[in-house]
């Protein structure tokens, strides 16, 4: 085990802000997780895991020790005649993880290509894309508790599952360390093309059949075209979450903008499209100074280099303010804020 003070975390996060750790280690094991458990009984740090950075915006130094999620490996562990089960450890990367799969013959994540981020986390925030979420092939995660170091196994249900939330991001926010995620694939091809763009996007490539391969490929191309690359501009992908209100709520929105985008939600309410409420608000395309709002994607806020993540904050801020106002709709941030 190496902990290293005061460590540089700029690399480390998508956004690509200025940050330091009070202390840092690279996990790659278990047994390297236990040894950090036993060493904070004596320093009593705070601990902060840490995975692919891509949904995290420092505004400050975490006065804590970090821990980098990188215990590694993918195995097929059972399979039946329909389905097969995978077990992924935190560490892999996620876009890594997804074509993988598609390789093996191992069906469902294809909606999912590209998402910035590693495996620990897709369970935390229950990620999701183009009318699937993660929660639907997830069979089981294991994790370690932080106080105890007893390991904790937990089925789909115990997840609490929601809409970009989870039991790990609530009650067990900042308690467990999540090493291993099980999922549930299919060995049939049948897919999901509900959204839009994905169907417009099969159609100019004149794919009547999609595979999921063929899925996978439209899902990158679109989120190529809306989405900036982490690696030229800082960003965390999607910054807000959309918005779902009641059917109440949602008709006076609809008689005065007849064009706003709405989607079925959760408990029978109406999912909004958030990047159309910042859009129509005027903020697509907005710079101030080293940050902004991207201007083919208003959902994402952007770093041009050089930007605080104070600033990234103040900017979301004045956004979800100027929404509420235009609106009624309150948006609420899909990015940790440390």
């Amino acid at each position: 085990m190496n902990i290293i003070p005061d460590y540089k975390l700029k690399s480390l996060n998508t956004f690509g802000v200025e940050a330091s750790a009070k202390l840092f280690t690279n996990v790659e094991s278990l047994k390297e997780l236990d040894e950090v458990l036993i060493k904070n009984q004596e320093l009593k740090e705070k601990l902060l895991i840490l995975g692919g950075g891509s949904n995290v915006l420092f505004t400050k130094n975490p006065d804590a020790w970090v821990l980098k999620s990188d215990i590694k490996g993918i195995n097929k562990i059972d399979e039946n005649i329909d389905f097969v089960w995978i077990e992924a450890f935190a560490g892999e990367e996620w876009h890594q993880f997804v074509m993988h799969t598609l390789k093996k013959g191992w069906f469902g994540l294809e909606n999912l290509a590209l998402i910035p981020g590693s495996i620990g986390a897709s369970p935390i925030q229950n990620i999701g894309a183009y009318g699937v979420e993660v929660k639907e092939l997830i069979d089981k995660v294991y994790a370690v508790d932080l106080e105890s170091g007893n390991k904790i196994d937990f089925s789909n249900e115990d997840c609490r599952f929601g809409y970009r939330n989870s039991i790990f991001k609530q009650d067990l926010k900042g308690k467990v360390f999540i090493y291993k995620v099980v999922f549930k694939l299919k060995k049939s091809s049948k897919v999901n093309v509900s959204y839009r763009a994905l169907k417009d996007e099969l159609s100019n490539e004149q794919i009547i059949n999609p595979t999921p391969v063929d899925i996978a490929n439209a899902v990158i191309t679109v989120r190529k075209s809306k989405l900036p690359d982490p690696v030229k501009i800082g960003n965390s992908g999607s910054f807000f979450k959309n918005p779902e209100i009641s059917s109440e709520e949602f008709q006076p929105l609809k008689e005065k903008f007849s064009d706003i985008p709405h989607y079925p939600g959760n408990n029978d309410k109406i999912k909004i499209a958030a990047g159309w409420l910042i859009d129509k608000a005027g903020w697509k395309g907005f710079r101030d100074g080293n940050i902004g709002v991207h201007k083919n994607q208003a959902l994402v806020l952007v770093n041009y280099g050089g930007g605080t993540g104070k600033a990234i904050l103040n900017l979301s801020e004045k956004i979800i303010s100027d929404v509420k106002r235009k609106f009624g709709i309150t948006l609420v941030r899909e990015v940790n804020i440390i």
